[in-house]
């Protein structure tokens, strides 16, 4: 069995958790996510905590497990505090602008990019050249924040781009006479 799956998942105060058969509903502050159960992985409630168990001693079902006490835990984690991915925008008139369910880019393109946000996901831009990018669902956090990313991802002799807070480009050196 997975050694991540043995860690149970405290529920704090706040977030309801209903468990079916076949499904789990998370419900917080932040929204409601929900997920169907693997039938190789089965969850428990025992008091203000979870556990996920394998169902079988075979290696899917350990592997299962583990998968699943983290997806659970990413859920319990969202509704009550939320994700957030943060991106910088590098190069001369590069430009990012919140409106709404809208994204307007300007990425060096002799167009305006418009991103539109999928919903329960929301974009701030603190300055002009910074994304912040909410929302419950960890998946669609990261997800939103690489198809943003790959409209300019770094380059890597000037490194100009978009490219996530803590990412580090290493730029090459050009080309010698």
């Amino acid at each position: 069995m997975s050694r991540v799956a043995r860690m149970p998942i405290a529920i704090p105060s706040g977030v309801e958790v209903q468990l079916d058969a076949a499904s789990i509903s998370v419900k917080g502050s932040l929204g409601t996510l929900s997920l169907r159960i693997n039938p190789l992985v089965q969850i428990v409630r025992e008091g203000d905590q979870l556990l996920s168990k394998a169902v079988n001693e075979s290696r899917e079902s350990g592997a299962m497990s583990g998968t699943f006490r983290m997806l659970v835990a990413n859920m319990i984690h969202g509704v009550s505090k939320g994700w957030e991915k943060k991106l910088n925008l590098v190069g001369v008139g590069y430009r990012a602008q919140a409106q709404g369910t809208n994204l307007n880019l300007s990425l060096g393109f002799s167009h305006p990019v418009v991103y539109q946000l999928p919903a329960g996901v929301k974009a701030e831009t603190p300055t002009q050249t910074e994304i912040l990018i909410k929302g419950a669902d960890r998946q669609r956090v990261g997800q939103v924040a690489a198809e943003v990313r790959a409209y300019r991802p770094p380059e890597p002799y000037k490194g100009k781009g978009v490219r996530y807070a803590n990412e580090v480009v290493v730029i090459k050196e050009t080309k010698k006479k």
